[in-house]
């Protein structure tokens, strides 16, 4: 075997094993982020179930999975399958990556594709995007431009700069504008029944948020109230408050206080509330803020063009699988679905070949000039 030979058999080698190593400290930050960890303590993993801290030799990336079994060394519970499933997509990636594009753009799309698996089983599985993804990602986007000007399609760092920043400053605006014209459109839900339904807001602790339970259904108060403007307003036909029955018969609940009838109660001065309601107006997104965040990342790392492509794609995918969701898994059609995971399909999608469909749809309207 020559040197370049073997230069070119042990650089992709490389590249999958420092990914499946990447996509081993992804699961830490999966899981950790959500729940207000740092992912840096403890510093070892550690069994979701007994939380023993497994040592390095038994935290091998997948291999490590497979010889035990898919179950903890310490107490024989099941592991989940997610952990050598990440591990192997993020070494996949780091290689389809090391072999499509120039060693230094390469490692870039090495940050950008860590951010997103990140991002995408969070969302998946939470409905957020951490702003320690977006807002870091952003920042290292820019970063990653100036250091690798190519990455925007020139030699110059003062316009890969520009040219980053104009990416994210696109996707932020675009997003923003549907989540400011969706909460217009679809900012609401409305519920009626023919018998009335019971309804209370309680507090189980006081260091958690208030629980909304409106027929049975629990919702957390910041799930409900995520702006100011936002209110849930009840056609009652029974209310109880501070166990007292009143005779109100709307009710509307801001974030910060009552209105009971047109009288106004502060918040602080309602220790329970109860009662029975037959229409509810349930305020709610049309789109998480954590979205518009993430697509400004991904405008950062590839520019305006890609953000067009990615959210055009996104929503495309987006709308035909959850459209599937409802029909064949019989879902309800005001179930949240998460967005991040297209906007990550749209984005790898415009870096295996966005650039070629978008001349080629851009040739076919006359529009070629225009990239």
């Amino acid at each position: 075997m020559t040197v370049e030979q073997y230069v070119n058999f042990v650089l992709p080698v490389g590249a999958f094993l420092i990914g499946c190593c990447v996509g081993s400290f992804l699961n830490v930050v999966i899981y950790r982020l959500p729940l207000g960890m740092r992912v840096d303590q403890p510093k070892r993993s550690f069994c979701p179930s007994c939380k023993y801290q497994i040592p390095s030799w038994l935290n091998l990336p997948v291999l490590s999975w497979i010889l035990l079994r898919g179950k903890c060394a310490n107490c024989g519970s099941r592991i989940s399958i997610r952990y050598p499933v990440i591990e192997f997509m993020t070494g996949c990636a780091f290689l389809a990556l090391w072999l499509a594009f120039p060693p230094a753009q390469a490692i870039a799309y090495w940050v950008l594709i860590s951010l997103m698996i990140g991002a995408t089983f969070i969302d998946f599985e939470h409905f957020i995007i951490p702003d320690s993804i977006t807002k870091g990602g952003a920042v290292a986007g820019v970063l990653a431009c100036v250091a690798v000007p190519t990455l925007m399609e020139t030699s110059s760092r003062l316009k890969a700069l520009g040219y980053s920043a104009l990416g994210a400053a696109v996707g932020f605006a675009l997003l923003w504008l549907v989540v400011r014209l969706g909460k217009l459109a679809f900012g609401k839900i409305v519920q009626e029944f023919e018998k009335p339904a019971g309804w209370d807001i309680s507090q189980p602790k006081e260091d958690e948020n208030p629980q909304i339970t409106i027929a049975g259904e629990k919702n957390d108060w910041c799930d409900v109230f995520f702006r100011p403007s936002d209110r849930l307003i009840m056609e009652c036909t029974e209310l109880v408050v501070n166990g007292e029955p009143k005779s109100a018969q709307t009710v509307t609940v801001f974030h910060d206080r009552f209105m009971i009838d047109g009288e106004r109660v502060a918040l602080e001065d309602v220790k329970s509330v109860s009662g029975k309601a037959t229409k509810f107006t349930i305020p709610r997104e049309a789109m998480g803020f954590g979205d518009v965040k993430y697509i400004a990342m991904i405008g950062a790392f590839l520019g305006w063009k890609a953000v067009l492509f990615t959210v055009f794609a996104a929503a495309i995918v987006g709308a035909v699988v959850g459209i599937l969701q409802k029909i064949i898994a019989r879902e309800e059609w005001a179930r949240p679905i998460p967005f991040g995971p297209y906007l990550t399909l749209g984005a790898v999608g415009w870096m295996v070949a966005g650039k070629d469909i978008l001349h080629w749809y851009l040739r076919a309207m006359g529009l070629d000039g225009l990239v």
